[in-house]
């Protein structure tokens, strides 16, 4: 039976009013899970999910790195299911502080960093006026991880003297983003949360002045096993991107077309292009096997 205890689906979370409350209150620990590579965590992260009696998690938090909890400690999914709604944030703040009431030392472990649109200052601030001590640990983000393992950086000399990370998700509408700063060259733009307003983001992009030749790169799943990487334009982005999947990153900006070196590289010898012209995505397993190869033909010769 799978130790990681699903949360139900109510409303209010009825089991917890009027616990116990504790003599000495528990701690409750931000914890950035990093983006799913359990060799990505800080020693500081695995020593705590390695401690903790509670842990409450997100869905990006992959399964390695959840069956490093110690064998008696109580996971809970608080992740968006299709089979029912997302736990409410406030819901998930009085979570935290009931655990920690109760004497308890709780993680509340997200997918890559706490404070990288992981909502973790809400939770933060709740913490803080229920008068519960709470403490933040850094993970490393997935534009991160997306960059590295492309071998495109997110700045570069002469390519982009900026980052920036923005949401393409809105709860209503259109993303409220500063579209002519955005459009400006020698930037990288990492759009978390992006795939199903790629259209948008480009068409908005391409109308404030960033010229759809620009570069670009969708990462699904970075750091993980079956990471993928797509190398397109900002014109070809929302092309790309249909019919994709999972938790990806869409980046834009001059660098990427150092990914697109390294991808032309790694698939010298691959398949062709499929007859509609399309790029094949790049795996870890496909790269590392390449690299081997090269490695191998490059010794016998």
């Amino acid at each position: 039976m799978s130790r990681v205890a699903r949360a139900s689906q109510p409303r209010r979370l009825v089991a917890l009013d009027g616990a116990v409350t504790a003599a000495l209150p528990g701690k409750v620990w931000l914890v950035g899970a990093g983006p799913g590579d359990p060799e990505l965590l800080t020693l500081k992260a695995a020593r705590l999910i390695a401690a903790a009696g509670v842990i409450v998690h997100d869905g990006l938090v992959s399964t390695d790195i959840l069956a490093m909890a110690a064998p008696g400690a109580r996971l809970i999914d608080v992740a968006k299911r299709k089979s029912r709604h997302t736990l409410p944030q406030d819901d998930i703040n009085r979570l935290l502080v009931a655990f920690a009431r109760q004497g308890l030392d709780v993680v509340r472990l997200k997918g890559g960093d706490p404070f990288i649109f992981g909502r973790g200052g809400e939770e933060l601030e709740a913490c803080r006026a229920a008068g519960i001590a709470c403490e933040v640990v850094p993970g490393v983000t997935a534009a991160l991880a997306a960059s590295a393992s492309a071998g495109a950086p997110l700045t570069h000399r002469g390519l982009a003297q900026a980052v920036t990370f923005v949401t393409g998700h809105a709860a209503h509408g259109d993303p409220d983003l500063d579209w002519d700063h955005l459009a400006r060259a020698n930037q990288t733009i990492v759009i978390y949360m992006g795939l199903s307003t790629a259209g948008l983001i480009a068409q908005r992009l391409a109308s404030a002045g960033r010229d759809p030749a620009t570069p670009a790169l969708i990462v699904v799943n970075a750091s993980r096993a079956d990471e993928a990487r797509y190398p397109t334009t900002l014109g070809q982005l929302a092309a790309t991107a249909e019919g994709l999947s999972g938790p990806a990153l869409l980046i834009v900006g001059e660098a990427m077309a150092l990914a697109h070196a390294s991808f032309e590289t790694l698939t010298s010898s691959a398949p062709q292009d499929d007859a509609q012209g399309g790029l094949h995505p790049i795996r870890h397993g496909e790269e590392r096997a390449l690299r081997r190869a090269s490695r191998t033909t490059q010794g016998a010769q």
